[in-house]
C-alpha cells in the first residue's frame, strides 16, 4: 500500500521526530482488506503513548505496510494532541488507556467514569475519532469497571502475549525470545511505544513476522467488533508455542542512525499515589 509519508527528521537534543503527513487515516483502513479468517494475522498493540518515540515507531510500521493499535493515555493526548493525531493519520487504531493510568479496581468508584470519559474526549478532540476499545492499566479490571466501560461503548482488550519489554528495556534479546516463542496466529501482543528499545526491536523483528507469512493488523481487524463491557484475553502468557521460524542475520535490517538512549528513562504515567498498576517502573 502506497502512502504519502513525509518523514522530516528534527535532530536536536532529543530523539528524531518524524512528521507524518498525507497518511490515509480512516480512508486508509477502508481501502485495506485483510480477512484474518483466510490469512495469518497478528495484532501488535502499544500502550502509554503518545511519547517521543511514537513517531519513529509509526515510520517503522509504515515502511513495513503494517498496522497496529495504540492504547493512549488521555492526559498525554491532551498534552500532545498532534502526536495522537499522527497516530490516527497513519491509519492506526486508537484505544482508550484511561485518563491517567490508575489501577481501575482500587480507585474510588466515583473516579472510574471520568477515567473513560476524559480520555475519550481528549482522543476525539485530537483525532476526530471516539475509541470503541480500551485497555485496563496493568490489565486490571472487574465487573463494576466493565459495566462503566460498557456505558461508554468500550470493550476491554487484554492480550495473549506479554514479552515484558519494559522489564527488558536494556535486554531486547529477552523480549525477542518471548516474541519468538509465544506468538501464534491470532495473537494480540502487548508492547509499549514509551521505550526506544522496543522501537529498535520492532524494526528488526517485523521482518521475521512477515517472513513467516503474518499480516500485521489492528485489534479490530483481527477480532472484529466487540461487545461493550466485554473483555478479551488475559494477563499471562500461555505455554510456548514455538511456531515462528527465525530468519538469517543478513535479512534483518540494521538499526537506523537515530538517537536511542539505552535504557530510556521511564516516563511518569500517573500522579495518583500508589496507583501505577505497572509497579515502580510504570511498566504496563
Amino acid at each position: 500500500m502506497l502512502r504519502r509519508l513525509l518523514a522530516s527528521a528534527l535532530v536536536a537534543s532529543g530523539p528524531v521526530v518524524f512528521a507524518l503527513t498525507g497518511c490515509g487515516g480512516e480512508s486508509d483502513r477502508e481501502n485495506r482488506a485483510v480477512d484474518c479468517t483466510a490469512v495469518t494475522c497478528v495484532a501488535l498493540t502499544f500502550d502509554d503513548g503518545p511519547t517521543p518515540y511514537t513517531d519513529r515507531l509509526l515510520k517503522v510500521l509504515d515502511d513495513a505496510d503494517a498496522k497496529a493499535t495504540f492504547f493512549v493515555i488521555g492526559n498525554k493526548v491532551a498534552a500532545n494532541p498532534a502526536g495522537a493525531r499522527r497516530i490516527s493519520e497513519a491509519g492506526m487504531e486508537i484505544g482508550n488507556h484511561t485518563w491517567e493510568h490508575p489501577n481501575m479496581t482500587t480507585i474510588p468508584a466515583a473516579e472510574v467514569p471520568p477515567q473513560f470519559s476524559r480520555a475519550n474526549e481528549a482522543i476525539a478532540a485530537a483525532t476526530g475519532q471516539t475509541p470503541t476499545i480500551w485497555r485496563p492499566p496493568g490489565g486490571l479490571t472487574n465487573d463494576a469497571v466493565n459495566a462503566v466501560a460498557a456505558r461508554d461503548g468500550l470493550a476491554g482488550i487484554l492480550w495473549d502475549v506479554i514479552p515484558f519489554d519494559w522489564i527488558n528495556d536494556s535486554d531486547t534479546a529477552a523480549t525477542r525470545y518471548m516474541l519468538m516463542t509465544q506468538i501464534k496466529p491470532g495473537s494480540v501482543v502487548l508492547l509499549h511505544d514509551s521505550y526506544s528499545s522496543t522501537v529498535d526491536l520492532l524494526s528488526q523483528f517485523i521482518p521475521v513476522l512477515k517472513a513467516n507469512g503474518y499480516h500485521l493488523v489492528t485489534v479490530s481487524e483481527l477480532l472484529g467488533s466487540r461487545a461493550p463491557g466485554s473483555v478479551y484475553g488475559g494477563r499471562e502468557n500461555g505455554p510456548p508455542t514455538n511456531t515462528l521460524t527465525d530468519i538469517g542475520a543478513e535479512r534483518i535490517p540494521a538499526l537506523p542512525a537515530t538517537p536511542s538512549p539505552a535504557p530510556m528513562p521511564n516516563f511518569p504515567i500517573t500522579d495518583i499515589p500508589g496507583a501505577n498498576s505497572g509497579g515502580p517502573t510504570n511498566g504496563v
